[in-house]
């Protein structure tokens, strides 16, 4: 027999994000959002406790840009070494609906040039996304798992973080995403996943067995049907520099060339380019962020944490 749903309201949806969040602000957002409610209702009915899954668990994004870069085989190395262990994966496809679903609390600043980027990403590869458990601690698991995931920016990644291990130094293309902290995995929770491919997960996740093989065996399927690519600006520019004179556009000298005029060039004549070496040279040389609207969220970190429980 099926468990009724709880009948939670506004107000005790508000009291369990306040144990998930610090930012009261995300706490007000979220209680209103769909995916939220969602998968709160979702785990209660299945008798999963919310708050204590997401303080347990989080998850990790391998995104396309990682499949070319063949760098899901470190991170299965580097998540036991800090702490943590897979215990459920989803292979995917991804579509410019659940980019902005999964970012649409920051990406109204985002630049219409990197909206553009994001579209051509979703189309190099499936992404898998790995459910992550750890220990209980002072710190839930996806605050601990952001913070050693390392910065978006590559001037601010520090050796020994994920980011930094996997040896892509690029501010777009940065090969992962995790949820900033419990509250994000409840949302991300039910916007990657229909609520049977969760029902699936939270079963596999509520087992505790390690799926490390698993996740291998995905990422070598992935990596069969998806090319090794180079991160390489040079390579790109020059990619780039060859479809515009095969279209009969003016490329410039080649010891001047400028980027960004090339892709915007391009864009306006519609030529055809690879969509591979458009995301190198545009994640160099196009602009990322656009103004600041009171929209934005801005990311928990380990400190607001602790700050915020005590």
């Amino acid at each position: 027999m099926t468990a009724m749903p709880l009948d939670r309201s506004g107000a005790s949806l508000h009291a369990l994000l306040a144990e998930l969040t610090p930012a009261a602000a995300k706490v007000d957002a979220y209680a209103d959002d769909t995916y939220v409610q969602e998968a709160v209702e979702q785990l209660e009915r299945l008798g999963i406790d919310p708050v204590g899954f997401a303080r347990q668990h989080s998850l990790l994004l391998l995104k396309p840009d990682a499949i070319v870069a063949r760098a899901v085989e470190p991170t299965l190395q580097w998540l036991p070494a800090n702490g943590f262990r897979v215990v459920a994966a989803h292979r995917m496809r991804v579509n410019r609906h659940l980019v902005r679903a999964l970012w649409y609390f920051a990406w109204n600043i985002a630049s219409p040039e990197r909206r553009r980027l994001a579209d051509l990403l979703i189309g190099i590869s499936e992404v898998l996304v790995l459910v992550v458990h750890g220990a209980d601690d002072e710190l839930p698991v996806p605050i601990r798992l952001t913070e050693a995931k390392g910065a978006t920016d590559p001037r601010e990644r520090k050796p020994g973080e994920l980011r930094y291990v996997l040896g892509r130094h690029n501010f777009l293309l940065n090969l992962v995403h995790t949820p900033d902290d419990p509250a994000d995995v409840l949302r991300e929770l039910a916007v990657y996943f229909d609520e049977d491919t969760r029902a699936d997960l939270l079963g596999q996740a509520a087992a505790r067995m390690d799926r490390t093989a698993a996740v291998s065996a995905l990422a070598a399927d992935l990596y069969a049907r998806v090319p090794v690519r180079s991160f390489d600006r040079g390579d790109a520019l020059r990619s780039v520099r060859d479809a515009l004179r095969r279209a009969g556009i003016d490329a410039g000298p080649a010891e001047d060339a400028d980027g960004a005029r090339l892709l915007y060039s391009a864009w306006s004549a519609g030529a055809e380019l690879d969509p591979w070496s458009v995301l190198v040279l545009g994640s160099y040389v196009l602009p990322m962020r656009v103004g600041s609207r009171s929209q934005t969220l801005p990311p928990v970190a380990a400190r607001e944490w602790l700050e915020g429980r005590s």
